[in-house]
C-alpha cells in the first residue's frame, strides 16, 4: 500500500511538473494581455450603456446563467430595461443575431435561448461582445443596461461592473489553466487599479451551498412545478413515486439529479451528459418509456424532440445585500451626471 501511494504522489507531482511552464506561460500571457489594454495600447469599446459583466474566474460552469437572468428580473422589477449579450457558446455559424422565440438552438446557443425565454429581455449573440452590444441598442434604444453573459476576460468591451460567480470549488488548488482552474490570478483580480481593461472586481457572488472565500451568498433550489413545452406546469409532488429518467447536459449533472432526489422524486435513470449536449445523436428510444425531467437548458433542445419530457426550473436567489450593492453601484452609471466609472455615452 505504502509502494502504490508513493508511485501516486510521483505521477501526480511528475504531471504537476510537466503543466507548471505551461501555467506559467498562461499567467504571462494574460498579465501582458491586461496591461496593454490598461494602458490603452489596446482599446476597449464603449456603448452608449452601462455594461454589466458577469463571469468566471474559473473554467467551468459556476452559475453564471442563472446568475445573469435573476440580475436582468431584479433590474426589470426596478423598471430598469436591460439586454443581454452573448457569445452562444457551442452555436453554429458566427452571426450577430437577436435571439428570437423561432430561432433555432443551432444558431443562438442554449444558455442565451433560456435567458431570452426566462426573462423576456432582448438577447443577442456575436462572436464580438461588442458587436452584440451594438446592434442590441441599435435595435431596442429604450434599453439602458447591457448585461453580458460571461466575458469577464474579454477586455475589448469596456465593461461599468464587473461580477465573478463562483461555485463550492472557489479558487481551486490556486494554478492558473492547465495546472489548475483558474483563467487569471486570484486574489489578484480583486485589486482595483481603474476601469480600463476590466482590473478588478466590483462584485463576488458564490452560488454553491458553502462560500469558499469573502463574498455574497446566494440560494438555489427547484421550483415546485415542472413545465411542458406548451408551458402547462406539473407540481413535483405529484410525481413522487413514478419512475422517472433524469437527464442534464450541465456542467455538474450530478448536482441536478441530487436535487430531484432531494424532493422525493423516483430515479429509475440518470443520464450525464456533456455540458451544451445538442442532443443531434441522443436515442429517441432509449427513454424505456419512462417520463423524462431534465433542466430548463436541455428542455430547450429536447422539447422538440421527445414527447414526454418535462423541464424543472432552477430558481435562484441572490441574498438582498448583493442587489443593493449593486443598485448602487448602477445607480450613478444610470443618472445623466457624470459617472464616477466614467461612462462616456457613444
Amino acid at each position: 500500500m505504502a509502494q502504490c501511494l508513493q508511485r501516486a504522489w510521483l505521477r501526480r507531482g511528475a504531471a504537476a511538473c510537466l503543466l507548471w511552464p505551461a501555467a506559467q506561460l498562461f499567467a504571462l500571457l494574460t498579465a501582458l494581455r491586461r496591461f496593454l489594454y490598461r494602458s490603452n495600447f489596446l482599446k476597449s469599446t464603449r456603448v452608449r450603456a452601462p455594461v454589466v459583466m458577469v463571469g468566471n474566474v474559473v473554467a467551468g460552469g459556476a452559475g453564471k446563467t442563472p446568475a445573469v437572468i435573476a440580475l436582468v428580473k431584479h433590474l426589470q422589477a426596478r423598471g430598469i430595461s436591460a439586454g443581454v449579450i452573448s457569445r452562444g457558446y457551442g452555436r453554429t455559424g458566427q452571426a450577430c443575431q437577436q435571439v428570437l422565440p423561432d430561432t433555432p438552438i443551432e444558431q443562438s446557443g442554449d444558455e442565451p435561448a433560456l435567458i431570452a425565454r426566462a426573462t423576456g429581455a432582448p438577447v443577442f449573440v456575436a462572436q464580438r461582445r461588442a458587436d452584440a452590444a451594438q446592434a442590441l441598442l441599435a435595435k431596442h434604444p429604450a434599453v439602458q443596461v447591457i448585461v453580458s453573459d460571461d466575458g469577464l476576460q474579454h477586455y475589448a468591451l469596456h465593461r461599468d461592473i464587473e461580477i465573478a460567480v463562483f461555485d463550492e470549488r472557489g479558487a481551486g488548488n490556486g494554478w492558473l489553466l492547465p495546472a489548475g482552474p483558474l483563467r487569471e490570478p486570484w486574489p489578484q483580480r480583486l485589486q482595483r487599479s481603474g476601469r480600463a481593461g476590466g482590473c478588478g472586481l466590483d462584485l463576488v457572488l458564490h452560488t454553491g451551498e458553502h462560500s469558499a472565500f469573502e463574498g455574497f451568498s446566494s440560494t438555489r433550489r427547484l421550483a415546485d412545478d415542472a413545465r411542458r413545452e406548451d408551458g402547462s406546469r406539473v407540481p413535483l409532488a405529484s410525481l413522487a413515486g413514478q419512475p422517472l429518467l433524469a437527464l442534464a447536459g450541465i456542467a455538474k449533472p450530478e448536482a441536478f439529479f441530487a436535487m430531484l432526489r432531494a424532493r422525493g422524486l423516483l430515479l429509475a435513470e440518470t443520464r450525464a451528459l456533456p455540458d451544451h449536449y445538442s442532443f443531434d445523436s441522443y436515442p429517441r428510444k432509449a427513454d424505456k418509456g419512462y417520463t423524462v425531467i431534465c433542466t430548463e437548458k436541455d428542455a430547450i433542445k429536447l422539447f422538440s424532440k421527445q414527447p414526454n419530457v418535462l423541464a424543472v426550473p432552477l430558481e435562484f436567489s441572490p441574498e438582498p445585500a448583493f442587489f443593493s450593492a449593486l443598485d448602487a453601484l448602477l445607480t450613478p452609471l444610470l443618472s445623466p451626471l457624470p459617472s464616477p466609472h466614467g461612462h462616456q455615452t457613444a
